[in-house]
């Protein structure tokens, strides 16, 4: 499996360009989801609100992808309605969980593959669902990014792979 170097970034929250970054990022999570939106069950199957908050936090270290994680639900829920209260604090914690692993991945492998994602993925959706089934209590509702998001895991794992690599690799 290829795996390429790449450079990566861990900027401080004094530093302005990290609230610049995560900026286009969380512009990003507000403007995928709502063309997702345009396709039927698009949220719950292409998973949209965490495309940016991989990239952010991959590239760009976990503090941006903190900041993205958590901003990009609030103003989409703001603006938008969406999602909906209900389920705004269990994408919030998979969001921040996303940001964690991804920023984590990053400054261990100094590298970006198809695999180092896919484990990134998986982590922060099975601890996600995990979280999910203890907020929501129901483990059929905790599973329905297994039932239905796959699509939305394989867009972060190989979609996240091209943008980082030939759009970011800078």
């Amino acid at each position: 499996m290829e795996t390429t170097a790449l450079k990566l970034y861990s900027l401080e929250y004094k530093n302005a360009k990290t609230y610049l970054v995560a900026s286009l990022f969380i512009v990003g999570n507000i403007l995928l989801p709502q063309l997702c939106h345009l396709v039927p069950n698009g949220g719950f199957t292409l998973l949209p609100i965490y495309f940016f908050t991989l990239i952010g936090a991959y590239k760009y270290g976990w503090r941006v992808g903190l900041l993205t994680a958590i901003l990009s639900p609030l103003i989409n829920y703001l603006l938008f309605g969406m999602p909906m209260a209900t389920v705004l604090p269990v994408i919030m914690f998979k969001s921040v969980l996303l940001a964690l692993a991804a920023g984590f991945a990053a400054k261990k492998y100094q590298r970006i593959s198809i695999l180092i994602l896919m484990i990134v993925v998986l982590s922060y959706q099975i601890l996600g669902t995990l979280g999910e089934w203890a907020f929501v209590g129901n483990l059929e509702l905790a599973i329905q990014d297994f039932r239905m998001g796959i699509p939305g895991m394989l867009l972060q794992i190989f979609g996240g792979y091209l943008f980082i690599k030939y759009l970011l690799n800078k």
